[in-house]
């Protein structure tokens, strides 16, 4: 986990692509996409069938290595409507769990926005906590200080002759959008317009490693 500021608040950026917020003892998260894999397969195209559960895994590691006791799921959280429905009995148990022993939000995304059952937690469309504006997409128009997801972002680099691809925070002084979390989300390319007409000028894309922050700046 390595510190950084933004908007006045320190945070903790993880590898993984979460973000842990000490003084709320908070974990935010951004497109998980739970059964993306289920979702193609009903249409045909035959994925394994375990994206849903190594990202909870993988979100149940960050909750214990940080004692979370908050979590914010920055949208788009289930590939699709249906998606709590089709998680497996095992996921889902473990996931209802986890909600019941937190403080749990999920926000609204573009994909899971007509969701009933989310397997716990509460649901908004967005909030604002201490001052942070939490949602699923960037609002360019909004110049509150802001946390998102949806775009899923990667810094694509040529290190040593060969192509690298690593998830990343896009971030300026009011943006801060966080890579997806999800196991099989892909990603877009850091650089790409419509990311760089999300946050404005002047952006960085962070890459945290073992003790540090790399810090890439974003063509305008």
């Amino acid at each position: 986990m390595v510190p950084f500021s933004f908007a006045n608040h320190d945070l903790l950026a993880l590898r993984s692509g979460a973000l842990f917020w000490p003084r709320r003892g908070a974990v935010l998260v951004a497109d998980l996409h739970f059964e993306k894999a289920s979702w193609f397969a009903q249409r045909g195209q035959m994925l394994p069938p375990y994206d849903s559960l190594v990202t909870l895994e993988a979100l149940e590691d960050v909750v214990a290595a940080t004692g979370a006791t908050e979590i914010w799921c920055l949208g788009d959280s289930y590939h699709d409507d249906e998606g709590c429905d089709r998680l497996p009995a095992e996921a889902q148990s473990r996931l209802r769990a986890l909600t019941r022993a937190t403080r749990w939000t999920w926000i609204t995304g573009n994909h899971d926005s007509g969701m009933v059952d989310r397997c716990g937690g509460a649901v908004v469309d967005e909030a604002v906590v201490d001052g942070l504006v939490l949602r699923h997409e960037a609002d360019p128009n909004d110049a509150r200080p802001e946390l998102s997801g949806h775009f899923h972002p990667k810094l694509r680099l040529r290190v040593r002759g060969q192509n690298v691809s690593r998830r990343c925070f896009v971030a300026t002084p009011t943006k801060l959008i966080l890579p997806a979390f999800g196991a099989l989300t892909g990603g877009l390319d850091a650089q790409h317009p419509e990311i760089v007409r999300a946050v404005g000028k002047g952006a960085e894309a962070l890459i945290p490693i073992e003790d540090r922050l790399l810090r890439f700046r974003l063509a305008a």
